[in-house]
Formats: C-alpha cells, structure tokens, sequence
C-alpha cells in the first residue's frame, strides 16, 4: 500500500545497468575466477624457488656444516657477521668494487635505454624503427658466455683488434687482461648486451604521448630539444622513477656470472664483488655460515633501499612502487 508522498517501488528494469543487481555485480568476478586459476603455477613457484629457500637464511647464525645439515650445524649465534663488523680486508675490498661498480652502471648503464629511446622514437620510418629494434633486442638473448667470449675474440689479446694492429705494426692494446680497465669493460658489455631490451618499456610509454602535445608545443615555436624536455620527458618520469628504485633493489648485485667468467684474466683485486665473494669464500672456501651472513645483509640492505627510494617518490608526488 502506497501513499501520495511515497510511491511504490518498481520492479528492477532490464535497462538498469548490471551495477544495480547483485547477481549481475557478482558475474565479473565468477568469470575472473577462471582467469585466477592461471596464478596458480607461478605462486607455486614462487613459493618452491624464492620464499621457501629464504628459509635456508638460518645457517648464517651457525656454523653450518653440509654433512652434518642444519638441524645439527653448531649455533654461532653473531659470530659470522664478524667478517662484516669488524671489517675483514677481504669482504671491504669485496664491497668497494660492488659500490663502484653499481656506481658506473647507473651512471652510465641506466640511462642508456632512456636516450636509446628517444634517438628510435625520433625516426620518422616505422619499417625502419622496428628493424632497428629487432637488431637491438637480439644481444640480449645471447647467454654471457656467448658474450663474453665475441668480446674476448674482438679485444683480446689475440683478438680482432691486435691482429690488426700488429698487421700494420702498431703494437697491441690489451683490454681483457687489463685490470685497470675491467669495470670500464664491464660496463660496456651490459650497455652493448640489455640496453636494445631496456628500450620495450620506454617506447611503450612514448607511443601512449599524445601527438597533439607536440603539434601545441610546435605552435607556440617550441624547437624539438624543448619538445623533448617538456612533453617526452615528463611522460616518461614515471617509468624512470619505478625503474631506478627497482635497480636500487639489486644495488649490490652487479653481474655474478659476467664477472665470474672474467675474474682469472684479471684478478679478484679488480673484480671481486660482493657475490664472487660469497661464491668463492662459500662454495669454494667453504665458509657457508660468513657467505649466508654477507648475502643476508644484501638483501636486507636492498629492501631497505627500495623502501627509502620509495618514500621519496612519494614525497615528490609520484606513485613509486606501492601506496603507502
């Protein structure tokens, strides 16, 4: 029963829009179920390769011994962290080649993809834009034996370079064995390496700039440096501020396997980093209990990083890598 102030309800049109009907609001999510299931085998394996093994962290608090296992490894409490309190030559000398070199990289490797960017979205031909980019991306698939090894062929001593050098009798320049110049090497073997693949995600964000931006900005006599200042630029501040504090997670790890394959030719005094060091002193060496303690506090010092990085993104205005 009805009365003139309030009128009756009606029933729920066929029109009104599926947010108005709880089983019509729940059918979105029945569908996405289907689609969650596929998260399935890379929980899993998250779980088995990277979560689970984080466990194994507890032999840096003993002196863990692989025959014996950790349920009866000796406790030593702090004891393996001695080597990086009280400053042991090795793990300093360790970890001043790790920050020097992390230090190069991102001075010089980070910004590489960026300007390579900029310099493939400047072309005017599409065809030629996508055979240059498929040029680019192919170091990177090359493992880096592969690329250690066309290096050693094209800079070593008996490489390309000398032999043509020594042909017109102008001597030899020896690179790889040179230990003054192996972080500078390292350096461009990863730009020469990643750099085309660094490239995917900054033309993504290039190709969503709006053309009308750069049409408005030409009208008012902008020339193209200042287009790119102030219309590309910006566009990509975003990705760039997520990237770095991404790399600032791995701060401290600066190519295990690149530099591992080099270390004979030039020595650890150059080219021992933090993970060499946990190699050679844990597998090597077999001090298990000191390698899990320096990569325990790795790890810790790039969480730490990465949340320091992210609070500062936030305090310039950007998203960072979460919400806080």
């Amino acid at each position: 029963m009805t009365t003139l102030d309030q009128p009756a309800a009606r029933p729920p049109s066929a029109d009104a829009p599926p947010g108005d009907s709880p089983q019509r609001a729940s059918r979105p999510r029945r569908r996405d179920m289907g689609l969650l299931w596929f998260l399935i085998p890379g929980i899993v394996v998250l779980l088995l390769f990277q979560y689970i093994p984080l466990l194994g962290n507890v032999i840096a608090f003993q002196d863990y011994q692989p025959y014996i296992g950790i349920m009866h490894s000796r406790w030593s409490g702090l004891q393996n962290f001695d080597v990086i309190f009280n400053g042991d030559q090795g793990f300093l000398h360790a970890l001043v080649n790790t920050l020097e070199l992390t230090l190069i990289q991102v001075i010089f490797v980070f910004p590489a993809p960026v300007l390579l960017a900029l310099a493939l979205n400047s072309l005017v031909s599409d065809r030629v834009k996508k055979w240059v980019q498929n040029v680019l991306y192919l170091p990177h698939f090359l493992s880096w034996v592969v690329v250690v090894a066309l290096f050693q062929q094209m800079l070593g001593n008996d490489g390309m370079l000398n032999l043509f050098l020594r042909a017109h009798e102008m001597g030899s320049w020896n690179i790889i064995g040179n230990p003054d110049l192996f972080k500078g090497l390292l350096t461009s073997q990863v730009i020469w390496k990643d750099t085309g693949w660094g490239t995917i995600l900054f033309l993504a964000a290039l190709s969503r700039v709006d053309n009308d931006l750069y049409e408005a900005a030409a009208m008012d006599g902008a020339s193209r440096l200042r287009q790119t200042w102030h219309v590309t630029l910006p566009a990509l501040r975003g990705l760039v501020i997520l990237l770095l504090i991404l790399r600032l997670g791995d701060a401290l790890s600066v190519g295990f396997e690149q530099i591992l394959l080099q270390q004979g030719g030039v020595g650890l005094d150059q080219s021992e980093v933090l993970d060499t060091y946990v190699y050679n002193n844990g597998l090597i060496g077999g001090q298990w209990g000191v390698s899990a303690a320096v990569g325990l506090v790795k790890g810790i010092v790039g969480v730490v990083l990465v949340l320091g990085a992210n609070k500062i993104a936030h305090l310039f205005g950007e998203e960072g890598v979460y919400q806080s």
